[in-house]
């Protein structure tokens, strides 16, 4: 209902503003100045470019001026065009003082130095302040700029839209080296907008009531929103992702969830519409320039101290990130090995010039270049193999499934599905997920091939087990078309790990509509909002806004990034907080530098600064969180709070990822800012800020000492607040050995002291816990008698063996003795004696049983029967 009734006033102010622009352009014709005594006359109206020309130099021969001489309403289109010929030939000036590029090398980091060293020294001169000067001076316009002025300011005269239009932009963003006077950027939009409905002036309306930039106009949000909300309904896709961000976040209005959902559709809609569009497989979207400044340098705080570069984030990079690896390093040292013949390191090669990085553009003719050295390891010119070796092959597989994506693209070369059909069938061969899934497109699409859905479902499904993306969500699609949203949504989110558009495109309908599942608004818009943002091309200017930034105009940079920042992106929301923070380090020397440029009137905006740290904070980030503490710690922006101040640090915190956060609790805690003062809790947060990153050692133990100083003092002298104390020990008693035996036997549960009975429940027949542990000590008894038994048998055996070894040691002594007496009583018989066996000998003499006795057995067994 309240969308509708946007829409009825939306469009009652339209038709009041088309018929009051109507209106005004009749009065005008009506008007036409005539010739009269007395006054000077005007040229006729002018039918081209020549004719305008004519009629400014008469007017200056007549005496007038400049803005003086006016248009008629049929003059004015033929003046904007005039004006625009001229304004293209306007070059901007490159700045002597302009970053310059580093090259790498000896001799280029040399050469980047030297041109810095000059420019430090002979290029800079101390800061001029005219004090002198009371008021202030306008920059004086270039010839060609002013006559392209005058003519639009003429043509404003006479409402004509694409002069107003022209003349706030360039007020807005100093186009064609316009200054900025964003005051009169204000009017002139103002006056665009209510002449008839312009939705691009609405937007900009919006904006500057939203931001105040410039001072033009107070900050109103109010207003902002419902300016943005005229030029939403418009069709204005920037304004849509503002009115979308505003609701979802309750930014001049209560938090809508379904007015959110609403307006990121529309945005989603488009986004989606422009991701298919292009080549088969639609546009690639890399987001390559979202990024955040900060995290370039090593965070707000630097490296080792932020979120970014610390503790388990530290030395890790994004996806898109070069602050920690050169790429002309890595593309120095890919070329080293593969000109040594590593086929990995030339797939590589061709990939990154395939893709791109966020410093080097796409290059397709390289990267064919480098996939076909690659494929030609393996296959001949008629596709015959070359080798048997797997490792190349699957190497050659990948190579040839991007030239053939490559060939069925028209990227870098002409469009041709039959070469990209024997490319893909060539890397098929060693199951390469990319030409799996460029075969389903092939014959989901008919290109080159015979529309099969069948066949196209077959190749999703081999490229989605090995869990390629792009295949994973077209599967989900056509699970989706024959009604299994089950199935269809497991797909999307496995695709929605690796953030691909259409997985979240699809996932957002699905909860946006309670399609096999209940409706979720608040899923649905966060999806939306993904899917939103993926496609910023149609809607931000985050590329601009790099190169301005790299180009040393900050204010450029900062009016783009805080264009996307209205739009609800995070990273532009950090960016601009970042370039209005003037608290980057407690000691400054930029003020002492007489050669420092001091910061821009614009750029020095604390309110500001700590709306966007604020509405990052908001969205998660975590140093963002901790430098909105440091606010309204300091009173930046906002008075003093040391209560916020405390809850922020204590938010940041609790992700157990910011040392600073901790150490700037121990710090408060310790001073009792905003909470109470307690020493024993500030050692703990210092201990914990160290256990997070163990960079933070130094800052740590300096102040751990200062504070055990303190602390000391206080206790002493008997201060109230709370000292260090030792760590607790565990609350036990000793018990000697006779309490512990009697103890262990009155108590059933001796472990389980001081526990209540209520703790323990009785055993129930579901559960019997009791019955659990008694059996388990049967079995364990029985175990132990089991193992007893068997050391009693080993013992006995031994004991056995033993016994039997002394019988017969006895035994031939005994013998032995009587032979030594019988030879010494009767010589004669020592022969006869010597010839009969002793009792319990064997027949050949010995006294154990021969390996072939059948008593043998029993005597290793432990000599039964002797």
């Amino acid at each position: 209902m309240k969308v509708r009734i946007l829409h009825l006033i939306w469009a009652l102010c339209l038709i009041s503003g088309v018929a009051h622009g109507l209106f005004e352009r009749t009065a005008i014709k009506k008007n036409i100045p005539h010739k009269d005594a007395g006054q000077k006359t005007t040229a006729p109206a002018p039918e081209s470019t020549e004719a305008v020309t004519r009629w400014q130099q008469e007017g200056k021969d007549n005496g007038s001026q400049g803005t003086d001489n006016e248009l008629t309403y049929d003059e004015a289109p033929v003046a904007v065009q005039e004006a625009l010929s001229i304004l293209q030939n306007i070059r901007t000036p490159q700045s002597r003082l302009a970053r310059f590029e580093k090259a790498s090398g000896f001799a280029g980091t040399s050469m980047y130095y030297a041109k810095e060293a000059f420019f430090f020294l002979f290029m800079n001169g101390p800061r001029t302040d005219d004090y002198l000067q009371t008021g202030t001076s306008e920059r004086k316009l270039s010839k060609p700029l002013a006559k392209a002025v005058d003519l639009l300011e003429s043509a404003a005269k006479e409402q004509e839209p694409d002069a107003l239009f022209l003349l706030a932009e360039m007020n807005f963003f100093g186009n064609f080296t316009h200054p900025r006077n964003y005051k009169e950027a204000f009017r002139k939009y103002n006056d665009l907008a209510s002449l008839n409905g312009n939705s691009s002036a609405q937007h900009m309306v919006g904006f500057m009531y939203a931001t105040g930039i410039g001072d033009a106009v107070a900050r109103d949000q109010a207003k902002a929103l419902m300016y943005h909300t005229f030029a939403a309904l418009g069709g204005n896709t920037k304004s849509q992702m503002t009115a979308a961000y505003r609701h979802h976040s309750g930014i001049g209005t209560p938090r809508n969830c379904n007015e959110a959902a609403f307006w990121y559709k529309h945005v989603a809609d488009k986004a989606i519409a422009f991701s298919r569009s292009g080549p088969p497989g639609g546009q690639i979207l890399h987001q390559k320039d979202i990024y955040r400044l900060a995290d370039e340098n090593g965070g707000v705080y630097g490296e080792g101290a932020s979120v970014v570069s610390s503790g388990l984030n530290a030395n890790k990079a994004g996806p898109n990130s070069d602050s920690h690896a050169n790429i002309d390093d890595v593309l120095e040292y890919l070329d080293l090995m593969s000109r040594k013949g590593d086929l990995k390191a030339t797939f590589s090669l061709g990939k990154l010039h395939y893709d791109g990085t966020r410093t080097t553009k796409r290059n397709w003719k390289t990267a064919r270049a480098y996939f076909r050295i690659v494929a030609r390891k393996y296959w001949a010119r008629d596709g015959s193999v070359l080798t048997e070796d797997d490792g190349i092959g699957r190497v050659a597989s990948k190579a040839a499934g991007y030239l053939g994506r490559m060939s069925l693209r028209g990227e870098g070369m002409e469009q041709s599905f039959e070469k990209a059909l024997v490319w893909f069938k060539r890397g098929l061969v060693n199951g390469d997920a990319l030409c799996q899934y460029e075969l389903g497109l092939m014959y989901l699409n008919g290109f080159g091939v015979r529309k099969d859905p069948v066949t196209a479902a077959d190749y999703f499904k081999a490229a989605a087990n090995q869990d390629f993306t792009a295949a994973q969500s077209y599967l989900g699609q056509l699970f989706l078309d024959q009604g299994d949203v089950s199935t269809a949504i497991r797909y999307f989110e496995l695709a929605a790990r690796h953030s691909h558009i259409e997985a979240f495109y699809h996932l957002a309908e699905i909860s946006n509509n309670g399609i096999g599942r209940e409706r979720s608004c608040v899923v649905a818009t966060s999806y939306y909002k993904l899917v939103a943002e993926k496609a910023e091309t149609i809607h931000s200017a985050f590329p601009e806004a790099n190169d301005a930034y790299n180009a040393g105009d900050s204010e450029s940079a900062l009016v783009n990034y805080m264009m996307a920042a209205e739009q609800g992106y995070e990273s532009a929301q950090a960016n601009v907080a970042y370039l209005l923070d003037s608290f980057k380090s407690i000691f400054s020397l930029d003020s002492m530098l007489p050669w420092k440029k001091p910061r821009s009137a614009l750029l020095r905006n604390t309110v500001l600064a700590l709306i966007y740290w604020t509405r990052s904070a908001k969205q998660s980030n975590i140093d963002s969180m901790v430098k909105m503490g440091d606010y309204y710690l300091g009173g930046h922006g906002a008075e003093a709070d040391m209560e916020k101040a405390a809850a922020c640090y204590q938010t940041a915190a609790e992700t157990h990822q910011s040392a600073q956060a901790r150490w700037n609790l121990g710090w408060i805690h310790e001073n009792g800012l905003g909470v109470e003062q307690d020493f024993h809790l500030a050692k703990r947060f210092y201990d914990q800020a160290l256990e997070t990153n163990q960079e933070a050692y130094l800052p740590v133990t300096l102040s751990l000492f200062k504070l055990r100083i303190r602390s000391f003092w206080n206790t002493i002298t008997r201060g109230k607040v709370n000292s260090i104390q030792p760590d607790p020990k565990p609350n036990k008693k000793d018990f000697s050995f006779n309490e512990w035996l009697s103890n262990f036997l009155e108590d059933p549960h001796p472990y389980y002291h001081g526990a209540e009975d209520e703790d323990f429940p009785e055993p129930s027949p579901e559960n019997d816990y009791m019955d659990e542990i008694d059996e388990s000590i049967i079995e364990s008894l029985v175990i132990l008698g089991l193992a007893g038994a068997l050391a009693f048998l080993v013992y006995y055996r031994q004991q056995r063996q033993n016994n039997h070894r002394r019988e017969m040691e006895r035994q031939q002594q005994q013998s032995q003795s009587q032979q030594q007496q019988s030879a010494d009583q009767v010589p004669e018989q020592q022969g006869a004696t010597q010839g009969a066996p002793m009792a319990g000998q064997q027949a050949d003499g010995g006294f154990f049983p021969p390996p072939d006795d059948p008593n043998f057995g029993q005597w290793v067994a432990g000599g039964v029967g002797h």
